[in-house]
């Protein structure tokens, strides 16, 4: 077998703005398998200053990672604990190179086209006529639920956007999510989730910053509004402390996103202490290309949450990979007519 990796940098359509900075572009790099004549191919993407594999020897590890792909799938997953989104490209890699295509990963009604899943519109932080720009995109496209990433304005416009949706559209009409990524404090975060709390609002994610284990479970315990947590779940690998988090905190939800929580493995052990706790849940791409996103969305199809996903990243930028996934009227859809096009991949 032999395997190699391959640096891309994804740029964005317009510059998208989160709590922590503008994002212009996004690195990714990618696991190429090659074995009796067959391919595979893996996404190893990061998020910078969000995730714990954010350091400067990722591409040292990557390396080794592909000299030393003869120790074997298992035996990799378990020495890359501490690098979670090269855990996800290897699962990735090593289950495109098993299957009857390299795209095709878990095969189902989704992949068939048959079916679909339901997503969020994602409204990007930016001024006022900006967001509001967006909000009207994304309705005017279908979407039943909107997810609005906020702390990034001023609180009262961020208020004043939702109470505008709100005032046309009721919660009959639209699900809308906000998404605080961390923008609150322990001393404001709950006057104001008591004023966001009066929108009808799904949820909020991560109101406050990772590690305040007691100040959020003081917030999850008498929150006017469901509390989703996020970047909590960073950098948290064993089962134990899994465990601890969730019975500590006691979220409404948790947000799973692979890339950050290593892959499949992660994502589905979260899931299982998050059911026996009664927590529920959804999965969320970490703006992978379409290489990723689609190993993401066909094993979240497997998963049949019936919770709208957050898998609506795949249009963000101009040299992502043509690949059949299609949205359409809120929804995730793989459209079996159109060809992948994907470099080294034949």
């Amino acid at each position: 077998m032999k395997a190699t990796h391959h640096k891309h940098i994804l740029n964005f359509k317009r510059p998208s703005g989160t709590s922590r900075g503008i994002l212009k572009q996004k690195e990714t790099w990618f696991i190429y398998l090659e074995s009796e004549g067959k391919q595979g191919i893996g996404e190893c993407g990061i998020l910078r200053s969000l995730s714990i594999d954010d350091v400067p020897e990722y591409e040292e590890k990557l390396r080794w990672t592909c000299e030393n792909i003869e120790l074997g799938e298992e035996a990799l997953l378990q020495e890359l604990i501490e690098f979670p989104s090269i855990q996800f490209g290897v699962e990735q890699a090593f289950r495109s190179l098993r299957s009857q295509s390299p795209y095709l990963l878990h095969p189902s009604a989704f992949t068939e086209g048959k079916e679909a899943i339901d997503i969020n519109g994602l409204i990007w932080m930016g001024d006022e006529t900006f967001m509001k720009s967006q909000i009207k995109e994304k309705l005017s496209a279908g979407f039943s639920c909107i997810k609005m990433k906020i702390g990034a304005i001023d609180f009262d416009t961020e208020l004043k956007l939702l109470q505008s949706i709100r005032r046309e559209y009721s919660v009959n009409d639209i699900e809308l999510r906000v998404d605080a990524n961390g923008a609150f404090t322990p001393e404001n975060a709950l006057e104001k989730l008591k004023r966001l709390s009066e929108l009808d609002l799904h949820s909020i994610e991560q109101p406050i910053k990772q590690n305040q284990w007691q100040e959020m479970a003081k917030l999850c315990e008498v929150t006017p509004l469901p509390i989703a947590l996020d970047e909590e779940l960073i950098g948290i690998f064993h089962s134990e402390e899994k465990k601890k988090v969730l019975e500590t905190i006691q979220p409404q939800y948790i947000i799973l996103k692979p890339s950050l929580v290593g892959g499949y493995r992660g994502s589905n052990e979260w899931i299982s202490l998050a059911n026996n706790q009664q927590i529920d849940w959804w999965i969320t791409s970490a703006l992978e290309s379409n290489i990723g996103l689609n190993a993401i969305a066909q094993w979240t199809y497997t998963l049949q949450s019936k919770l709208p996903q957050g898998l609506g990243t795949g249009s963000l930028y101009t040299n992502n990979f043509e690949a059949p996934l299609i949205i359409e009227n809120g929804a995730l859809h793989y459209n079996t007519k159109k060809s992948w096009e994907v470099p080294y991949i034949k």
